[in-house]
This record gives C-alpha cells, structure tokens and sequence, in this order.
C-alpha cells in the first residue's frame, strides 16, 4: 500500500483574480503518518486541496497522488478518501442511499456500505433523509463515503468541524489507525488544539505558501528555544549572577525569571555557586498551538483588536 500512498505537490501557483492564493505550495505527504495541514484562514489549504482533487485548476505546478493526477484515477474512491464539504450531498437521499449512489459508481457492493455505516457510528440513521442530519452527522457521513474505497490516502478538511467532544476523540482514533495500516492522512485545520494528539507531522501554510515542513516534537522544541523557569524568592540577585554567566533572561511574576542561553544544570550550578535560593529550575516546553500561533504570526490576514484596543 505504501507505495501508491503519498500526496506530491510541487510549485502551486494559483490566483483569483487579483488575489494570489496558492504562491508556489509545495509538500509531501507520506504513508503511515497523520499529517496536519495548518494555517490561518486564507492560508491556500481548501485551494490546495481542491487543485489536489481536480476539482480546482493551478496556474502552475502539479500535483499529484501515487504519481499520478487525480483526474486520470479510474475508480478514483479507490485511490483517496476525500471530505472537503460535508453538505455535498442530495438532502432527499438516506444516509445509505447517498453511499450506495456513491459505491456503485466505483464499482462498489452494498456490504461495503453496510461496513462503513457501522465504522462511523451512522446504523440507527442510515435511512434517514441526509437533508435532515445535523452538521455532525453530515461529517460522520462524509467520512463514511471517504472510507467507502479502502483508499491508501486520506484528504480531509476540517473533518471535526461540528462534532461534539465525543465525535471529535473518535475522529482523532480514527486517523491514528488508518495512519497505522500504512495510509497517507492529510487533515486541514485552522486550529491546532483540533488536532491536538492526532498528528504525527505538520505542514503550516501561510498566504499560500509553507512556512514549515517538521515534525510535531520538532516544531514545539524549536519553539521553546531552550527557555528555562526559575522560581526564586530573589530574582533581582538570580538574574544579575546568571547574567554573568551569559544567560538572558527577564522577571515574569513575583518570583519566577524566564532565562535563556544556559541550560538547566548550570543555571543550578551558578545560583548554587551564588548561593542565591531557589525553589524550581524547569525547562519551559510551550503548547503546540503555541507554537503555531508564534509561527504564524505573520501570516495572518486579519487581526483582532485586544484588551484596552478592543473597547475604544
């Protein structure tokens, strides 16, 4: 399976009139990994995705699953599961209906949909008109109809979107496993708590090209850049003997310092040495929304007014 499961693109430029979309997008996505595809709203993720699935043209660049462009797929259910909109759908269908339209198109029995009802959670409402489901049941149903094919590869847009907390532990074990049996798992998001415990590697976009290409541990070791807490009941002293010893570092609450430049054990062996008290030295490790947040900072189109901004 691994081998047919990746997702290649290279130098999508894509423009809307005068707005530039996707300006020279280019990633891997790789079999047995969750890849999370990240970035502000109007980052180029949906445009990215679309131009993936042929459903949108580029300007410029290719893109292609198992070495091959979407559109010369035959049974293209087979090769990727795809959610992108989960209000796609004929509202007058049951939810097996709508999956039986799809299955026997790719050539597919109505076991297999029988299968994939009961994987989502969707038995008790199968012949239910679709047209009356909630926004969860609707993903639930669009997830059904992505895993309808047994595809290597996974491309799903904000697949949590409108699931309730239970909906959305489900859909974080789904996408482990499929990453597990060797699948290629693309999921977008514009929140990173969303795939919190879910993805093994991210590719964070930003006006429509990536910023970063890194594992998750990577990227929240790289953003803690080595930042120490010290908490000491005389932080003016502790700050001017770690000084000497070439760290930087500034007084964030009444006894607490953030010091960077030396690592734990020294920063010990200095105020030791000083005999300056302290009561805790621990590296900081920041949140993986974190540092997405920081990663993108610029990135982002729009920024709200904070504190006394916001009410003048």
């Amino acid at each position: 399976m691994s081998g047919e499961a990746i997702i290649e693109v290279t130098g999508l430029r894509k423009r809307f009139g005068p707005a530039v979309a996707l300006d020279g997008m280019s990633f891997t996505v790789r079999p047995g990994r969750v890849t999370g595809f990240v970035g502000p709203n109007g980052a180029g993720k949906s445009t990215t995705m679309r131009v993936v699935l042929g459903l949108d043209a580029a300007d410029e660049g290719t893109a292609l699953v198992g070495g091959r462009p979407y559109r010369s797929l035959r049974e293209p259910l087979r090769h990727v599961g795809a959610l992108l909109d989960a209000a796609a759908l004929q509202p007058g269908r049951s939810a097996r209906g709508h999956l039986l339209w799809l299955a026997h198109s790719q050539g597919l029995g109505a076991r297999r949909v029988d299968e994939v009802i009961e994987q989502v959670g969707l038995r008790s409402v199968a012949r239910r008109k679709a047209g009356g489901f909630s926004l969860g049941m609707r993903q639930r149903l669009g997830i059904a109809a992505a895993l309808l094919g047994d595809p290597p590869v996974f491309m799903l847009d904000e697949p949590v979107n409108g699931l309730d907390p239970e909906g959305i532990i489900w859909i974080r074990d789904l996408l482990r496993s499929l990453a597990a049996q060797g699948r290629a798992v693309l999921v977008s998001s514009h929140l990173m708590s969303e795939l919190q415990g879910a993805a093994d590697h991210l590719i964070v976009v930003g006006r429509g090209r990536v910023i970063a290409d890194t594992g998750v541990a990577d990227l929240i070791t790289a953003a803690s850049r080595g930042r120490v807490t010290v908490r000491t009941p005389e932080p003016e002293r502790a700050m001017r003997a770690l000084a000497r010893a070439g760290a930087a570092g500034t007084v964030t609450e009444g006894d607490e310092l953030t010091v960077s430049g030396l690592p734990g054990e020294r920063i010990v062996a200095v105020l030791t040495a000083h005999a300056v008290p302290f009561s805790e030295v621990m590296a900081q490790r920041v949140t993986l929304e974190e540092a997405y947040l920081e990663l993108t900072r610029d990135a982002v189109e729009f920024h709200a007014a904070t504190g006394r901004e916001a009410v003048r």
